[in-house]
């Protein structure tokens, strides 16, 4: 497994990640409905988008040899 060829790694959590900053949750339904919330306000170009990077990445892990890249 490589997070680097993941797209819910790579694309989908980062984002995630920066919406999540200074959230707090005290339950398991209230973190269920943040990220049922925040998958609904995506636009369907936001998943295109990350399916579309994916072979420019695959690209990127390949040449990198196994090194980390951003």
């Amino acid at each position: 497994y490589s997070p680097d060829i993941a797209p819910s790694d790579y694309h989908l959590f980062r984002s995630m990640q920066s919406a999540l900053t200074g959230e707090r949750f005290t339950s398991y339904d209230s973190i269920q409905k943040w990220v049922d919330d925040w998958i609904a306000s995506k636009e369907i170009e936001f998943f295109t988008r990350g399916i579309r990077l994916l072979p420019e990445r695959w690209t990127k892990v390949v040449a990198s040899d196994g090194k980390y890249f951003e």
